[in-house]
């Protein structure tokens, strides 16, 4: 979507994206409350999970705790990633409406003139 809104020539794609882009902010603005839950439910498996340091463990803990650290460091990633793409979305987009807002005027001032 920021591809198409930020690509020249494609003007008349452009006017039917922003209203349906802005339309959709709303409903995806649940993917910040998400993430902030994914971020507590990480911080609290690491703070609880049991330490695997040491030679007690059987190889199959020892396996299962190396998938819980690769499980919480990609979801971190996700949500990071997520986190940027709305904002990327949302800042494009808002800048993609103010230049329509601002050429619209500037037409306007060349037709007085």
């Amino acid at each position: 979507m920021v591809l198409f809104l930020t690509l020249p020539g494609l003007d008349f794609l452009r006017k039917g994206l922003i209203s349906v882009i802005q339309k959709l902010l709303k409903p995806f603005l649940s993917v910040v409350p998400f993430c902030i839950f994914l971020l507590m439910d990480i911080y609290w498996k690491y703070e609880t999970r049991p330490s695997c340091e040491s030679h007690t463990c059987s190889p199959s803990e020892h396996l299962l705790h190396e998938k819980s650290i690769m499980k919480s460091q990609r979801n971190v990633l996700l949500i990071f990633s997520a986190l940027i793409f709305y904002w990327l979305l949302y800042s494009v987009t808002g800048l993609v409406v103010r230049l329509d807002q601002l050429n619209k005027r500037l037409d306007l001032l060349k037709s007085r003139d």
